[in-house]
């Protein structure tokens, strides 16, 4: 019963959050204002940390330290979601007052697939000892590839998934509210929303293949990995809406993603070499987002120079 505890909280957590936040403060359509998804973004962190203080009592401090250290890497990771979902939401013109509906499903569907990736990546690991080694090179690389990416709306002609979507069912012209599916004289209709949302979760399941490796090179334990990383997703879609007017800001971010990402790919690379504590790897994890924080306030992206129009002649 002692080890079934801890899962027990975190479902009962989850599930009550979840109702509350869609079945009573979100019934209705609404565009989130910043001061009400700041305190849902409070919110979240706070059950987090109270979670983590329960892995602190229960399990050690050293499970603690681990269960924190991953929280922060895929808390950090998110960011990047985050970037992409103002991409897809400006690129199709998804109404404000819809996006939370998006956001609620899609990271939704994104507990039940992480959850499936989590099993499916601690089983290689600890059958095939030599896939950590993939898992560590594929970090180190995925880090570097950040440098150069640039940020572009991803095309719903092009993303496989919206394509099976459309060969499945015919398409509304336009929103039609904030419904997925609709039915027309027996036949049934995916909305344009609906495809945005397939857009949403089928780019998450790409960054779940970084994120989740990371938090491995953490710990090895099933249960830090899942709830770290499905608490810090449960907190992205009030992160979205905090952070939407700021991220342009944040000019050294990327660098300390994939600061980040090298960091933890290395470590695994490492671990029959040389273990690096649990501790050490989270002063390493904090600075260098604190590092690009300060930089980013210090030396802010340069404005966009202004296009003077020459006057009229009169």
């Amino acid at each position: 019963m002692s080890d079934l505890l801890p899962w027990l909280i975190f479902g009962g957590i989850v599930a009550g959050m979840l109702a509350l936040d869609l079945g009573v403060f979100h019934r209705e359509a609404h565009a989130v204002s910043r001061r009400e998804a700041l305190a849902w973004s409070v919110a979240w962190i706070a059950l987090a940390l109270a979670f983590n203080a329960g892995v602190f009592f229960l399990r050690g401090s050293d499970a603690g330290v681990e269960w924190l250290t991953g929280y922060l890497v895929e808390k950090s990771l998110s960011v990047d979601n985050v970037f992409v979902f103002l991409l897809i939401f400006g690129a199709f013109a998804v109404p404000p007052a819809y996006q939370h509906r998006v956001l609620f499903w899609g990271i939704l569907g994104a507990v039940v697939m992480r959850g499936v990736l989590i099993a499916a990546a601690g089983f290689l690991i600890h059958t095939l000892h030599f896939v950590i080694y993939v898992f560590g090179a594929f970090l180190i690389f995925t880090g570097l590839k950040f440098l150069k990416d640039q940020e572009h709306a991803p095309d719903l002609e092009t993303n496989r998934f919206v394509r099976l979507t459309r060969r499945l069912f015919p398409v509304t012209a336009r929103y039609e509210g904030q419904r997925f599916f609709l039915r027309r004289e027996g036949v049934l209709y995916a909305t344009p929303l609906f495809l945005v949302l397939v857009l949403v979760e089928s780019t998450d399941l790409v960054f779940a293949v970084d994120s989740i490796p990371a938090v491995y090179a953490v710990t090895g334990d099933p249960f830090i990995v899942f709830t770290s990383n499905i608490f810090a997703i449960l907190g992205l879609r009030a992160l979205y809406f905090v952070l939407a007017g700021y991220l342009g800001g944040l000019r050294f971010l990327k660098p300390a993603l994939a600061a980040i990402l090298v960091f933890v790919g290395t470590k695994m690379l490492l671990v029959d070499v040389y273990k690096v504590p649990s501790l050490a790897s989270l002063a390493v994890i904090a600075g260098l987002l604190a590092a690009a924080l300060l930089a980013s306030w210090r030396w802010p992206k340069p404005a966009p120079a202004e296009v003077h129009q020459p006057a009229a002649n009169r």
